[in-house]
């Protein structure tokens, strides 16, 4: 398997620098304030402001992922700060590293976390504000960088509202990088959960794929789980994959890695074999987690298309069963590739 497919995950790209030195700076947002180029990126119920030429492209399919025809692009409505004139939370996000239409490379982006009356008032028709699992396949490097940086820091926000020792209530510092402890003093920064997700192969490269209990049951996708205290990546692949499959795997091999932020994880992609000594046919799912368990070859994964629901564009999953299938999923497998290998 190439990890050359994983070098351009949809959420994995940015066009921003952070500028973490400015977060120290004690009138940062007043500095900010006073650049005629700064913009706010609102953002309402983990949902950002599209503009109005974006929401065909940020309209969810029936499968409730984007459906953007060729060249479509979602583009988040960038506003002046004088537009935007309260927020729960806001949090220097960086600096922009390309030009865009009245937005020059160089651009200071702040993200405003708004109520529901900021954001009615602001923006009343909810078509314009977009879901990241929709649109983050249709947006450029720059966009789905900064829409994923500020779910990711507005998610962590939301749960750290009160110190997590003593349940005194935080405040927001360093730009919005920090919440510190009102009582002790306690610095609190945000934190990602690591998660990994894999492909599992069995020694006819037939792929494994799972039905997750919270899903409708033709749903599929790749086997996952967190990481526990005091175990790597490696661990992690093959307990999780004996735990919600019940079969060994071996050989973990990392592919490549994709923030998903929700609300608080980065997906780890790796790829294993179905150790020898392991009957294939002796898959045991959960039961709690995973319901139902299946094994596909190339032939099957397009033949089943109209019946088993695959993971989103958006997701690493789709990327990883992508590359072992050899191609985009909504074409046949091509002849080298299909059938059992």
């Amino acid at each position: 398997m190439s990890r050359s497919a994983l070098r351009d995950l949809p959420l994995s790209r940015s066009a921003v620098d952070r500028d973490h030195e400015a977060r120290s700076r004690p009138a940062l947002f007043d500095e900010l304030w006073a650049e005629p180029t700064t913009r706010i990126l609102p953002l309402w119920r983990g949902r950002a402001l599209v503009t109005a030429e974006s929401v065909a492209a940020a309209t969810p399919g029936s499968d409730g992922w984007g459906t953007a025809r060729d060249g479509e692009r979602a583009t988040l409505e960038l506003l002046p700060v004088e537009r935007v004139t309260s927020a729960l939370v806001r949090v220097y996000l960086g600096r922009t590293l390309v030009e865009a239409p009245g937005e020059p490379a160089g651009s200071a982006i702040v993200l405003s976390v708004l109520t529901d009356a900021a954001a009615t008032e602001l923006e009343p028709d909810e078509t314009r504000w977009a879901n990241l699992r929709t649109v983050g396949t249709v947006m450029s490097d720059r966009d789905a960088g900064l829409f994923t940086e500020a779910l990711g820091i507005a998610n962590w926000h939301a749960s750290h509202t009160h110190c997590p020792r003593c349940g005194t209530p935080t405040v927001v510092e360093r730009g919005g990088w920090v919440r510190r402890c009102f009582e002790d003093e306690t610095e609190i920064f945000p934190r990602t959960d690591p998660a990994v997700i894999v492909s599992v192969l069995d020694q006819d490269d037939r792929l494994l794929l799972g039905s997750n209990a919270m899903w409708e049951n033709t749903r599929f996708s790749l086997l996952a789980g967190f990481v526990e205290p005091g175990e790597s990546f490696e661990a992690a692949v093959e307990r999780e994959i004996f735990e919600e499959a019940g079969v060994r795997v071996v050989d973990p091999e990392y592919l490549g890695s994709q923030p998903w932020p929700f609300p608080a994880s980065v997906m780890v992609g790796f790829t294993a074999r179905l150790a020898q000594d392991q009957d294939p046919d002796a898959l045991m799912p959960d039961g709690d987690e995973i319901l139902d368990l299946r094994w596909f070859t190339r032939d099957e994964v397009w033949s089943n298309r109209e019946f088993v629901i695959l993971p989103g564009r958006t997701s690493i999953a789709r990327a990883i069963i992508e590359d072992w299938y050899g191609g985009p999923l909504d074409e046949p497998p091509a002849p080298a590739s299909a059938g059992e290998r």
